[in-house]
């Protein structure tokens, strides 16, 4: 059967002026950048013109070399190439240095329609995260590349709408888990995103907008760890690293570390959430607030707690809440409001309660619970489980039982598989006492709830 030419192929290949050889050893080049063997070459551009079909891995690598030669945005769309049903894998973690390739991966992970856990693990080596956290630590700012020459002009009206948008998604993020406007946001920044960031913009309107650019890449990575998608996180979040690096926002860019540190915290990964916690600490350096400083070094105690290090925890704690007491809001971005007092009470109850400190885990996770603005319902959820593993501790099971019923029943509309966890980690701890009646009913009540958190 005979093939149309790909005319938008050809013609994106003339205006970025590549030849068929040329294009084929930049795809060779990046893919093994990602640690890909593709074997490209002159003869296979040259089907690809003629309107053959093409593999999703090399149309994925096609169109972030022509982003990077052209230096904008290129989408496998642009390129004619999205007649091929398989859907999109995974790449390669890593903090790519080329601006426009890491514009092309962001729109890449929007098409990844992945709204469920896809593992329970960390994939990126070690090594590969500290090559990335060492190359944000030293870069120096890019600069924003202000009135190209564009058809469409951004101005801060564009980016106070993305604001409120991220806002937006930020708060129901926090009322209802990352499973309900994931896949959402994730829509709205490829398209109403990230088109923007090529487009003209003065240079103040640019700094903004790719301030808030990283905000929202760093809210879809938080959405896609509380919905147990570890890999997808891990790569927004990191692209949403590489993005600050372009306005130079060293606070905001330490605020993403911290969630990776929170991340791999929870995964178990103690060592490296040690490491992101106090890169965040370091990379911030003058420019963080105290507030934002107090939200670095909380995150270092409790990797510190989950390694059972009483006096380095200690010492961590002690200096978040010497930073905190210095915080002013007037003096915090938007981003921070989040982190008042109440949060910093839950990370204590976390931290005690992981040191195994009965006395102070009830202590912090009674005040965390009463504290904890209803707003904020998942961070609630896990409160009430920490308050109930608290009980535990302390040999109260009647209370532990009650606490951990009437979280479940709270966090019914949570589609969280991080609240899931805290769940049914609590089930696991109770299970030596199976066969008191209290237990049983317990396990009775909470099943249906379960179902409906699986849901």
């Amino acid at each position: 059967m005979s093939r149309e030419p790909n005319a938008q192929l050809i013609s994106l290949m003339t205006e970025a002026s590549v030849s068929n050889k040329g294009l084929a050893k930049r795809m060779r080049d990046l893919a093994q950048r990602r640690g890909i063997d593709l074997g490209t070459t002159h003869v296979s551009v040259q089907r690809w013109r003629d309107g053959s079909g093409i593999r999703p891995p090399a149309a994925r690598i096609m169109a972030d070399a022509l982003s990077a030669k052209m230096g904008r945005r290129i989408t496998q769309e642009d390129l004619g190439l999205l007649d091929n049903p398989d859907p999109p894998a995974s790449q390669p973690i890593t903090y790519l240095s080329a601006l426009p390739e890491t514009l092309s991966a962001l729109g890449g992970l929007t098409e990844e329609q992945r709204e469920t856990a896809s593992n329970n693990q960390l994939i990126t080596p070690d090594t590969d995260f500290s090559t990335a956290v060492l190359s944000w630590m030293v870069a120096r700012p890019d600069g924003v590349m202000a009135d190209r020459p564009s058809t469409q002009r951004v101005g801060m009206r564009d980016v106070n709408a993305i604001q409120t948008a991220t806002e937006m998604f930020m708060r129901l993020d926090f009322l209802y888990g990352g499973g309900h406007g994931h896949k959402a946001l994730g829509h709205y920044f490829r398209h109403e995103v990230l088109p923007l960031l090529n487009a003209s913009y003065s240079e103040k309107v640019g700094q903004s907008l790719f301030r808030v650019a990283a905000e929202t890449a760093e809210v879809l990575g938080w959405m896609a760890y509380d919905i147990g998608n570890h890999d997808l996180a891990n790569r927004y979040l990191l692209h949403g690293l590489r993005l600050t690096q372009v306005t130079g926002d060293r606070m905001f860019g330490a605020s993403i570390l911290a969630n990776l540190s929170h991340q791999a915290n929870y995964l178990g990964h103690t060592s490296r959430a040690l490491q992101l916690a106090r890169a965040a600490v370091e990379g911030a350096h003058s420019s963080a607030t105290p507030r934002a400083k107090a939200m670095y070094t909380i995150h270092e105690a409790r990797a510190l707690s989950s390694g059972g290090d009483l006096p380095g925890a200690s010492r961590a704690m002690n200096e978040a809440e010497h930073h905190f007491e210095r915080a002013d809001a007037a003096n915090d971005p938007e981003w921070l409001a989040y982190f008042d007092e109440a949060e910093l009470i839950g990370e204590f109850s976390h931290c005690f309660r992981d040191l195994k400190r009965p006395t102070e885990a009830l202590h912090f996770a009674e005040q965390a619970v009463s504290k904890t603005n209803p707003q904020y319902a998942r961070t609630l959820g896990f409160c009430r489980m920490v308050l109930a593993d608290s009980h535990l501790l302390n040999g109260d099971l009647d209370s532990a039982i009650h606490t951990a019923t009437k979280a479940v029943k709270e966090g019914e509309s949570l589609q969280s598989i991080r609240f899931l966890r805290y769940v049914t980690d609590f089930q696991e701890k109770t299970s030596v006492h199976a066969k008191t009646p209290i237990v049983t009913r317990f396990n009775d009540q909470i099943s249906e709830a379960l179902a409906n958190l699986k849901d």
